[in-house]
């Protein structure tokens, strides 16, 4: 079986290091092309930067309609009785009396097309899930684990594994032992399991440890005599708070898909847990993300798995579960999965919610900081770029090579518009006017710009609507104008678009060219109390 895990940086021969300096190289081409053009060709810099405008005023009016269309589908799935859904399940060559259209259509599909022998019923399912965390206090961990035991699902099929790090020091080892003595009695298992450190060929990050406590779990359902097809992985961060509906809209989805080993599972990331303390610049970052992973659910061509997310242990197993040697390991597993299995893998939406935190830490400047190092963090998914190419072109395979070159691209396009899209947008058509300030395209250029500009801002309505819809509870102790900053918040919605998108971005993809490979830096939790 081919290696399927990231070279180690002293085994990276001059072709994947020309494929890591990519996306940083476009990168930068990009930046100064309106410039180059400018002093080159007026004309064909005034063509660029138009067509650039308009592309992307397309692409905001498309994104409004899909997060309105997302937010619609995680209102309507938190409200169904999924409970009767799966019972439906058990036996899906008995119509049901149901109006839901899907769920009929699922039923049928489930019964023409997966042999009764093969088909995994709801009741056979085993539900895993990994708290990973580091130095996080009981007050982040503890409302995870009673969100768990808050979900509309039978606890005793689920096994609690507080994923702890040793390096963490006792203080973490005393939390996670003291966790599961309280909680424990509800699950089928619960267990505290401590990932070593150092281990050898390991990088700092969450990878090793979630792949460590899934090896203690491929012991424990062996001597269980429980069949990994039956069990359903969900690694958790310290602050991942699913909602009640999780685990049976999973189960659900799993039972339901046709080819289960060769599916990951992704719900919708909402950060709001604790967006009524974060500082304004950060919520705005907060409600931006939930909203665009809104939209993603309805993308499934660019789904990934992100942040909390799930697949099969039998899948897990067969690629030897995450990897060690990047910090981004969730986005990594896709193609990690992908090519493990040459092609035959996707990512279907999960339509509720797994609530997180807002960055936000006991100091207004760390929390500053502690953003754009998430943020950074998220943009060294660029280092993929390389291990596609290297998987998908210099490793034999037996993937058609169309299908390579499509992910290759838009993986590649992602993270370059990430990095350059928000400066294109707002500084580029200035860009011929103070190199050619007598040029009439030149003149014109940001007029028209501004137009754009304009129209495309009226977008924000439709966000507007949705942070206020998404937003928890306000706490006792804040005033109601607390509830108006979080309309004049989004003053700060180009600048933190600017910084933590596409500064970020620019940070982590040139440091990427250099060689210069970016560590894990844990996003410190503060919890604000009463």
């Amino acid at each position: 079986m081919r290696s399927i895990e990231i070279p180690q940086p002293d085994e990276r021969d001059w072709r994947y290091r020309a494929f890591e300096i990519l996306p940083g190289a476009l990168t930068w081409t990009i930046l100064f092309l309106p410039a180059g053009l400018s002093l080159i060709n007026q004309k064909l810099a005034a063509y660029f930067i138009v067509a650039f405008l308009l592309l992307w005023f397309v692409r905001v009016i498309g994104l409004n309609i899909r997060a309105l269309q997302g937010w619609r589908l995680k209102e309507e799935h938190q409200k169904l009785d999924w409970e009767k859904l799966n019972q439906d399940l058990e036996n899906p060559d008995i119509k049901p009396n149901r109006t839901l259209a899907w769920h009929i259509k699922n039923l049928a599909r489930v019964s023409q097309y997966i042999p009764a022998s093969q088909r995994i019923a709801p009741s056979q399912i085993y539900h895993a899930v990994f708290i990973a965390f580091y130095n996080e206090s009981r007050g982040v961990v503890e409302p995870t684990v009673q969100s768990v035991i808050n979900s509309n699902y039978d606890l005793k099929k689920l096994i609690l594994i507080l994923a702890y790090e040793q390096r963490g020091g006792p203080e973490v080892e005393t939390t996670a032992k003291d966790l599961v003595e309280k909680y424990g009695h509800y699950f089928y298992h619960a267990e505290a399991v401590m990932h070593p450190w150092p281990i050898v060929g390991e990088i700092i990050g969450k990878g090793g440890n979630v792949t460590y406590a899934a090896r203690w779990l491929k012991s424990y359902l062996e001597k269980e005599k429980i069949d990994s097809k039956n069990v359903l992985v969900t690694t958790l961060d310290s602050d991942n708070r699913p909602h009640k509906q999780y685990f049976a809209v999973l189960t659900y989805t799993y039972c339901s898909t046709e080819q289960p080993k060769h599916a990951s599972y992704q719900p919708i990331t909402m950060y709001t847990n604790n967006i009524w303390d974060a500082p304004a610049p950060m919520r705005v970052i907060a409600t931006g993300n939930s909203l665009w992973n809104t939209v993603l659910s309805l993308r499934q061509h660019l789904l990934r798995n992100f942040s909390a997310h799930s697949q099969s242990m039998e899948a897990l197993i067969d690629t030897d579960f995450w990897s060690v040697r990047t910090i981004v390991e969730d986005g990594h597993q896709f193609w990690r999965t992908w090519f493990r299995y040459d092609g035959h893998h996707e990512v279907f939406p999960i339509y509720v919610p797994i609530y997180q935190d807002v960055v936000f830490t006991d100091k207004y400047t760390k929390t500053l900081k502690m953003q754009f190092i998430q943020v950074r963090r998220w943009a060294w998914g660029a280092s993929d770029v390389a291990y596609v190419a290297n998987q998908g072109f210099f490793k034999k395979n037996h993937i058609p090579k169309y299908k390579v070159w499509a992910k290759f691209l838009r993986l590649l396009e992602t993270h370059v518009s990430w990095a350059t899209a928000p400066l294109i947008l707002l500084l580029a058509a200035l860009v011929p006017f103070f190199i050619n300030p007598n040029s009439y395209i030149a003149n014109q250029l940001p007029q028209l710009a501004s137009r754009l500009q304009t129209l495309a801002m009226t977008g924000i309505l439709v966000t507007l609507f949705l942070s206020f819809r998404s937003l928890p509870p306000k706490p006792a102790r804040y005033k109601r104008r607390r509830t108006f900053w979080m309309i004049f918040q989004w003053a700060y919605l180009v600048p933190t678009t600017i910084i933590y998108g596409a500064f970020a971005a620019i940070y982590s993809q040139t440091r990427l060219m250099l060689g210069w490979y970016l560590g894990f830096v844990v996003t410190e939790k503060a919890v604000r109390k009463d």
